[in-house]
């Protein structure tokens, strides 16, 4: 696989005056939480050196990946939330059970975020073992946190762009 030696949380994104305008939200899921307050913690400080503000975003828990999708709903919802990021890690076992849940949750995300125009960005590894994970949560892979609040702030950047044209 091509991605197995690179980091893919460095960024090219700067801060702006204008994140301190976004009201962010983020859905965690409680489940594989090692994995999952890591991405949290890291997508946090990622937005917070960008220029948002820490009582800007707006966190969340949610027991697991499956429930993610209605607690981004309930936060898009609000008119005061410009965008939502979820986070959530699905390790893959012995049954069917990862499938279901991975195909419910990334069709519910992508599903919210149309219902409501709102970039919801899906934060959300699914791995095949633990290690995989932790991979992906500082480990050789950079933290997939990361990646997903830089794609949270580029999405409302080519929102509002759009939007003044």
């Amino acid at each position: 696989m091509s991605v197995n030696l690179k980091h893919l949380s460095a960024t090219t994104l700067d801060a702006a005056k204008t994140f301190k305008k976004f009201k962010i939200g983020m859905v965690v899921s409680e489940w594989n939480s090692e994995i999952t307050f890591s991405m949290r913690d890291a997508a946090i400080e990622f937005m917070k050196a960008k220029g948002v503000s820490e009582k800007s975003i707006i966190v969340h828990s949610v027991p697991g990946a499956f429930e993610l999708p209605l607690g981004a709903q309930y936060l898009a919802q609000q008119k005061r939330i410009d965008a939502i990021i979820t986070i959530g890690c699905v390790i893959k076992g012995e049954t069917k059970h990862f499938d279901f849940i991975c195909h419910a949750c990334a069709s519910g995300i992508t599903q919210v975020s149309l219902k409501y125009n709102k970039p919801v960005i899906f934060g959300v590894l699914t791995t095949n073992n633990l290690q995989q994970a932790q991979d992906r949560v500082g480990g050789k892979h950079g933290n997939k946190g990361v990646e997903a609040a830089e794609t949270v702030l580029k999405m409302l950047q080519l929102q509002r762009s759009l939007e003044e044209m």
